[in-house]
């Protein structure tokens, strides 16, 4: 750590909501549970530019989630998925405290994970949170039946709601690798892309009667549906594809109120992905959450399974579009995410 610099650049939030880039950020107080990566490659999200908004935004916060990079420090008291020493390459994802939109990445432990010889740092950067979220909606709130490493008995269909977005293609693999059918909506100008990576049927959501397309091809018995997209008018559709005799939806973003107040016979939740981490997060209601140590326990199972998923080539990427500029870039490419001029692509940044 001596050798190290004092103060780094970052992205940071700025009083009054937005994000500002800054050279004089000090770098992360090595934690006992941490990790410190210099980071490479930075891969942005439609919650950055979320959390960016006034009311979330934490004045002087390093902002962002995803990122690779090279091990350079470690606390006393780490544990992760893989044997991680300094000088080794490590993805990481979901941190509550400390932003990725830095040059030194204060890591948690137990959401890092060792990035294998087969995938570059780039590639690397664009797993983070998807990862985190997608086995925690699919395989604790959503509960599907079947894992990765145990496929299910019998196939069960799930609908994935935005199949072409990052999130959108990890789910579709996970749930195939866990012995599952699962459908999909999208622009139809990506569904050879969603086929690619799993899907076993498309549909066009902006199609008048998609709905009525859904409840015919699973003969309104859908009962597993998750939303990758997780606007209201989304949530509402993904509601009304459920089958006759109920089930469960998972989104992303909290649903509406109204959703709740409906029929108990479908169950609507929604998932924080840092709170894998099993810490409390300070961030404004309905995302304040108190410490839960099952959630952390969860983590460790999952991110050992994903490691061994890694390890064994079984996942791939979304479709990268790396761009050039480093962090003064960065800010383009989070207006670029707001005003939805990315489709199908993962937005990725090396430094």
């Amino acid at each position: 750590m001596d050798t190290l610099p004092k103060l780094q650049t970052a992205i940071v939030g700025r009083e009054g909501g937005g994000l500002i880039l800054t050279n004089d950020v000090p770098l992360p107080e090595l934690e006992d549970d941490m990790v410190l990566v210099k980071n490479v490659a930075i891969a942005i999200n439609p919650v950055d530019t979320k959390m960016a908004a006034p009311h979330l935004v934490t004045p002087g916060a390093v902002a962002g989630h995803d990122f690779a990079g090279t091990v350079v420090a470690m606390g006393k008291n780490v544990w992760t998925a893989a044997n991680i020493s300094i000088g080794d390459r490590g993805l990481h994802n979901l941190s509550p405290r400390v932003g990725a939109y830095a040059e030194y990445v204060g890591a948690t432990d137990v959401v890092l994970m060792k990035v294998p010889d087969s995938l570059s740092f780039e590639q690397a950067a664009s797993l983070g949170t998807g990862i985190g979220t997608m086995g925690l909606a699919l395989f604790h709130n959503l509960g599907v039946p079947g894992y990765p490493t145990k496929p299910a008995a019998m196939e069960k269909t799930v609908l994935v709601y935005g199949g072409s977005t990052a999130s959108g293609t990890l789910a579709l693999q996970l749930l195939k690798l866990s012995g599952l059918k699962p459908i999909t909506t999208c622009s139809p100008s990506n569904f050879e892309l969603v086929k690619s990576y799993g899907a076993a049927e498309t549909f066009d959501y902006r199609s008048k009667n998609c709905v009525e397309q859904i409840k015919k091809h699973t003969r309104n018995s859908l009962k597993y549906v998750i939303d990758c997209v997780s606007e209201p008018e989304t949530m509402e559709f993904c509601y009304q594809c459920m089958g006759r005799s109920g089930g469960k939806l998972v989104t992303l973003e909290p649903p509406p109120k109204y959703l709740n107040s409906r029929p108990k016979t479908i169950k609507t939740d929604w998932v924080l992905g840092p709170a894998l981490h099993g810490k409390a997060i300070g961030w404004p209601e309905p995302m304040t959450r108190e410490p839960a140590p099952e959630l952390k326990e969860f983590a460790k199972s999952w991110f050992t399974t994903v490691q061994e998923l890694l390890d064994q080539g079984k996942l791939k990427t979304h479709p990268l579009r790396v761009m050039d500029g480093g962090f003064p870039a960065i800010l383009d490419g989070l207006e670029l995410l707001k005003t939805k001029q990315v489709s199908g692509q993962k937005l990725i940044y090396r430094l």
